[in-house]
């Protein structure tokens, strides 16, 4: 591809061909991001063309994609989700504005739809008759859903403990599901050894450049929807650190092509067991040091975070900082994101609103900020993990009698 200048490795800084490039760092191991010819994209993708763009997916940002054919993408609109003012939010915590970004409204009611969609497409191109990832969940149903009626196989790893839901996805758009006794990142290094042993594509998080470059059309779209403007901070969930990074290469890359002038903050928000990426933040270190994992938000459950450099690298060259929360903490934001906005998020996804709660406790964000939660992933994915929020609800016998009781006791009306 002409637009495409280099894979270069994040670590060590090695530039690789496409042909040579296709997962790692040959030199170092390290993780791949795609770089471009932007003086040429420049002259292709600006102000102008976007605003009479009328796609509302993410392939209006083609000419900075790694897809040449969109014959090849997949048959269902992934992107253009709703970017809401969350009123309610902003004067309860005496923030300036808040808004979200609800990424659950995607195909398969998540996020990872971005990535997915970029993946399957350049699969495609290059011929690629299977295609395989090890996910916690969301990732693998949204490969799942996205390849469903496409002519392509598809092979899940996930963790036993994924939650049915993903599961059911899984299986209702035919993919063939390996559920591993063990751990996301058991089941991480076993579809990596699996993608090397039967020569299937591996789309997982991490070894998979182009995953980035789909979750960077986010940062696009938010900068459209706010007028042009960018927001100051962008709170984000962080497992395996792709989503932040790929939405700093996103914001990077608009400012680059002269669409924006200034750059966010990024906030980082992980649970309290599962924040690797905190530890190497807060501490400067250049490594990422393995942590247990064991978090409710498993969305955002790791143990080595796959992408997790990248995701240091982009909170600290955007000046931002990393939170962590807990579960109890992540489960009471499940009801305070969707009674503050009326969205329905998981718990990983309410993860942000516990992160910029705290941030707001701790005075790490203005009252004149403007703030971005990016809702990952729609509740209906872990209803259990909803229920247990907010509770059971009331039971009576269709009486009357019963009704005013209730009524009277809970002040109901």
């Amino acid at each position: 591809m002409k637009k495409i200048e280099t894979l270069q490795c994040i670590r060590c800084g090695k530039d690789h061909s496409l042909s040579e490039g296709k997962y790692t760092c040959t030199a170092c191991g390290g993780n791949l991001q795609v770089l471009y010819d932007y003086n040429l994209i420049k002259k292709r993708l600006n102000y102008d063309e976007l605003k009479d763009n009328h796609d509302r997916s993410i392939w209006r940002y083609q000419d900075i994609l790694p897809v040449e054919d969109l014959k090849y993408i997949p048959p269902v609109q992934v992107g253009w989700t709703p970017l809401y003012r969350a009123e309610k939010i902003a004067e309860e915590l005496g923030i300036h504005n808040v808004y979200v970004k609800d990424d659950g409204r995607n195909p398969s009611a998540s996020f990872k739809d971005r990535a997915g969609a970029v993946v399957v497409a350049r699969a495609r191109e290059m011929g690629e008759k299977v295609i395989t990832t090890a996910s916690t969940g969301n990732a693998a149903s949204s490969l799942a859903c996205l390849t469903g009626s496409l002519d392509m196989k598809t092979v899940i790893f996930v963790p036993k403990t994924a939650p049915a839901p993903k599961i059911a996805q899984l299986l209702v758009f035919g993919a063939e599901v390996i559920m591993v006794n063990g751990t996301y990142d058991d089941a991480f290094d076993l579809c990596l050894k699996a993608s090397k042993e039967y020569g299937w594509y591996n789309r997982s998080t991490g070894i998979n450049p182009f995953t980035r470059e789909g979750k960077k059309t986010c940062a696009f779209e938010i900068c459209e929807q706010l007028d042009w403007e960018t927001p100051d901070k962008v709170f984000v969930s962080v497992g395996d650190g792709n989503i932040i990074s790929g939405l700093w290469k996103g914001f990077v890359e608009f400012k680059r092509l002269g669409i924006i002038d200034k750059l966010p903050q990024m906030v980082a928000v992980q649970a309290e067991n599962s924040n690797a990426v905190k530890l190497a933040v807060d501490s400067g270190a250049e490594e990422i040091t393995p942590v247990s994992g064991n978090t409710i938000a498993d969305s955002i459950s790791v143990s080595v975070p796959r992408d997790g450099l990248a995701a240091v690298l982009a909170v600290r060259d955007s000046k931002g900082f990393a939170v962590s929360v807990t579960d109890q903490e992540i489960l009471a934001g499940i009801p305070k994101v969707a009674r503050g906005a009326s969205v329905f998020a998981e718990p990983a996804a309410a993860a942000t609103y516990a992160g910029l709660e705290k941030a707001v406790r701790e005075g790490k964000v203005n009252s004149g900020d403007n703030v971005v939660m990016v809702v990952t992933g729609n509740g209906l994915k872990d209803v259990s993990s909803a229920m247990k929020s907010v509770g059971q609800p009331n039971l009576i016998n269709p009486d009357m009698s019963e009704l005013k009781k209730l009524v009277e006791e809970k002040h109901i009306g």
